[in-house]
């Protein structure tokens, strides 16, 4: 807490994680405890952990427009994107699909993924993108054939905020015959997700970034699908991911992906406004800051900026003795002090990627933490800017 007289502290990473809603641990809390059984176990305690579990999983389906049996639990968006892309590459491989296609601004979970199925002999296929981080149509059309296997596409990107048009890339794709995956880990609760409309095959959510506990997430997997287990061991979670359930998490999960869902317009309405306010106001008191992605759809929690003449380390230090939390990009990366390369993948010039920060805002940003930001962004900028300069000289 803030010593007393002093300014509130303000949490400017709501992509890296968010806060467990209340609401949430309320309907947790009985699962660690009385009713702490085994779902997999035949006798009373095991079959009320299992009825716990199946709601929760009808629940969630009901938020993403899916059947119960298309919903898996995992422990987030890292495992999630793991077996939807080496799931289906080798499920699909031997039957003359070697092709991955993916964008060069994915997650890492994305490309590390990608990377070890061309070690298994996949071939990678990178799609173009424009300037403002949207993917390049006419290297889609190009790049997507009868020979590729998967396409994984991030949804909202989650250092920019970009927004890629999934249903129509999806329906191009499954109309070649691939498989079409979206990692939506920024997406869920920002934009509408329906299963039956849209055309994904697989789709990768993760709790934490939406008010749930840090260690659970579900991967969507269409009716039908084939995807090979990561793990081996069990049947659980129809087989393609064994392991006792954390029906606690599972309950979380679902408990709050109905409230993002429920409040997902007018939290984004009042995002977008609090995301219009702080980029005014920066580029206002910082003429020469660059917004990254200005020109494309974006989701509305996600700002990124670079200020020439700066590096984000020193920013972001000097934000955090402010008490304002920000980040350089993805919360995997954190201690990287190589530009992004998301940034770097759009063209940006080196000395604005290095300089790339993230501000995401959430349920914790207030007007009051917007006004706090923008009074002392330009001083910590001059600061960052002289001590640059000394360096160099």
């Amino acid at each position: 807490m803030p010593a007393p007289g002093s300014h509130p502290l303000v949490y400017l990473d709501h992509a890296a994680t968010t806060p467990v809603r209340e609401e949430v641990i309320e309907a947790m809390r009985p699962y660690y405890g009385e009713r702490f059984g085994n779902p997999s176990s035949s006798h009373r305690w095991g079959r009320e952990a299992r009825a716990a579990l199946d709601e929760a999983r009808e629940r969630l389906g009901r938020c993403l427009g899916a059947r119960p049996d298309e919903i898996s639990f995992t422990s987030g968006g890292t495992e999630g994107d793991n077996l939807a892309i080496l799931g289906a590459w080798r499920a699909l491989k031997d039957k003359g699909r070697t092709a991955i296609v993916t964008t060069p601004i994915e997650h890492k979970a994305i490309l590390g993924a990608v990377h070890q199925a061309t070690r298994e002999g996949a071939e990678e296929r990178v799609l173009g993108m424009t300037p403002d981080g949207t993917i390049d149509q006419d290297s889609f059309d190009h790049l997507v054939d009868d020979a590729v296997a998967v396409c994984t596409m991030m949804w909202v990107n989650n250092e920019i905020g970009s927004i890629q048009p999934i249903p129509e890339l999806a329906a191009k794709a499954k109309a070649r015959g691939a498989m079409v995956h979206t990692d939506a880990v920024q997406a869920f609760g920002k934009i509408p997700i329906d299963a039956k409309s849209q055309h994904f095959d697989f789709l990768t959510i993760s709790g934490h970034k939406f008010g749930a506990p840090k260690g659970i997430g579900a991967l969507y997997v269409r009716r039908g699908t084939a995807v090979e287990p990561l793990m081996h061991g069990g049947t659980q979670e129809r087989g393609r991911r064994p392991g006792t359930e954390n029906v606690a998490a599972a309950i979380g999960l679902a408990r709050a992906a109905e409230l993002a869902v429920a409040e997902c317009q007018s939290h984004c309405e009042r995002l977008d406004r609090l995301r219009a306010r702080l980029e005014a106001g920066i580029v206002e008191r910082v003429p020469d800051a660059v917004i990254h992605g200005q020109g494309a759809r974006r989701a509305p929690h996600i700002v990124n900026v670079s200020v020439p003449g700066t590096d984000s380390e020193s920013l972001l230090m000097a934000l955090d003795l402010k008490g304002i939390a920000a980040s350089g990009g993805s919360a995997c990366q954190s201690g990287s002090i190589s530009p992004s390369h998301v940034i770097t993948a759009l063209g940006v010039r080196p000395d604005l990627a290095s300089a790339a920060i993230r501000l995401s805002l959430g349920t914790l940003t207030t007007e009051a933490c917007i006004d706090r930001v923008l009074e002392v962004f330009p001083a910590l900028v001059a600061k960052a800017r002289r001590l640059a300069a000394a360096e160099a000289s």
